[in-house]
């Protein structure tokens, strides 16, 4: 497996030779090369950075080699032990720190891990920043510290409370209502650190938690994605307990999906849209999602006679764009959901108390509260290309056939219709391009898939 070094980090798999997968000299190599940029590009003298991962098996080796790494050319290292991306996004300005550094690998699965680079503000780096890094660990630009300049590594025990505390505290969480709920929810942390955090954060507004996989040793049950068909065994579980909700999330806890009281799944998509509904209604402004989302999002926006805008697609994209426009919510289709009142970055905790306040307010069931969203249907594919095909030639000649109808070309080819939609993106990692549609009915946005495999193939000629 080829090392992916691209705007989401440093990514790969276990083991293998240098180059090819995360090995332990990979992660000196971008611990160092990270602390050197930091130094680059900081006035600081004294600097620091928090540090924690996710709870797969490989995290722990991990991070102590860019912890040791980072000491090693004289920053200091705050470290957060076992933790979850928004928790150290959070901490990094809770210890007024220079960056962070996330050791996780998000939904992939076990095999893999990754170190997800953070600036001072607890934000991903933009791509400018991302090809500086992979700069510096291509060239002899690293300077090591003299022995009483090495860095030193401080424990905090306590991110995760200051994490719960600082969701409890949002104004639009209403802890009162829904404690008053008494709430039983069944959670699958697929175990990994959603275990630590989710149900003590449940815990603390009064809820019945029902544990599911939330033993954080790193041995995922299942494939670890937050999907419907990896989800069969909380749904059952939710039946079997007679409780209210389910609650899946990712092994870095940034992405949020939940199951109704019927066992059928709210979907991902719409995790985004119930929190984007619950805020506009108490909070009115601006929204953002990625251009691979779900146009209910707008829908709902247009309900609240509020304005939507699209991104590329990516975490920092997003927040950049929420940033431009001063959204009041936004995130993307995956469960991911940014609050800037808490902070830039997805966040599985706050997604839950912003849920659960309009769900406890409300006083409807989940399927009930599902049933008055928007109800479409998404498709994601992937087509398979012949080496040597000029990708951009191909998505130039997709986005002229369809010159007629609203094209947004931000990120890859995205064609709008009356209630639909298509995109194309090449991916930046294989030879293929990826098709997404979304329609009223399934066999809407199949036909739309079908039409453009049937374009490029014509194309590809």
């Amino acid at each position: 497996m080829t090392l992916i070094k691209s705007i989401s980090g440093i990514r790969g798999t276990i083991g293998g030779k240098q180059g090819d997968n995360l090995t332990p000299i990979d992660a000196v190599k971008f611990g160092c090369s990270y602390g050197q940029w930091l130094k680059n590009n900081s006035k600081n003298k004294n600097l620091s950075v928090v540090i924690g991962r996710d709870a797969r098996i490989s995290g722990q080796m991990i991070q102590n080699f860019v912890q040791n790494s980072l000491i090693s050319i004289g920053i200091n290292v705050i470290d957060v032990g076992l933790s979850t991306t928004p928790t150290v996004e959070l901490m990094v300005t809770k210890y007024n720190a220079d960056g962070g550094i996330i050791i996780t690998a998000s939904h992939n699965p076990a095999e893999w891990n990754a170190l997800k680079l953070l600036d001072e503000n607890g934000e991903f780096l933009d791509n400018i920043s991302g090809k500086e890094i992979v700069s510096i660990s291509q060239s002899d630009n690293i300077i090591f510290s003299e022995v009483y300049d090495l860095g030193k590594i401080t424990k905090k025990e306590d991110s995760i409370r200051l994490h719960i505390e600082s969701v409890l505290n949002l104004e639009l969480v209403n802890t009162e209502k829904i404690k008053s709920r008494n709430l039983k929810i069944v959670v699958d942390a697929v175990n990994s650190t959603g275990g630590i955090i989710v149900p003590d954060f449940l815990k603390a507004l009064n809820v019945e938690v029902v544990k599911l996989y939330c033993e954080p040793n790193g041995d995922f049950p299942h494939n670890p994605e937050p999907l419907k068909k990896n989800l069969t065994e909380l749904s059952k579980k939710v039946l079997e307990n007679n409780a209210d909700l389910g609650i899946a999330i990712d092994p870095d806890v940034d992405r949020l999906v939940f199951i109704c009281e019927n066992g059928d799944i709210f979907g991902e998509e719409n995790t985004l849209i119930a929190c984007s509904d619950y805020v506009l209604k108490n909070n009115p402004g601006p929204t953002v999602s990625n251009l691979s989302s779900s146009l209910a999002l707008k829908d709902i926006s247009q309900k609240h006679n509020q304005a939507h805008f699209y991104s590329a697609v990516g975490e920092v994209n997003v927040v950049k764009k929420m940033k431009d426009c001063n959204a009041v919510i936004g995130g993307e289709g995956n469960g991911g959901v940014i609050y800037p009142k808490s902070h830039y970055g997805r966040d599985a905790i706050v997604g839950i108390g912003l849920f659960l306040s309009l769900y406890a307010e409300l006083g409807l069931t989940a399927s009930q509260l599902l049933s008055t969203y928007p109800k479409y249907y998404m498709i994601k594919e992937k087509i398979n290309l012949s080496e040597g095909l000029d990708v951009d030639n191909i998505l130039n000649k997709v986005a002229l056939k369809y010159e007629n109808e609203k094209i947004d070309l931000v990120d890859g080819v995205r064609i709008d219709f009356n209630e639909s939609w298509v995109q194309l993106r090449k991916s930046n990692t294989e030879p293929i391009i990826r098709v997404y549609s979304e329609a009223k009915s399934m066999e809407q946005a199949q036909n739309l898939i079908k039409e453009i495999e049937s374009l490029i193939q014509e194309i590809s000629l």
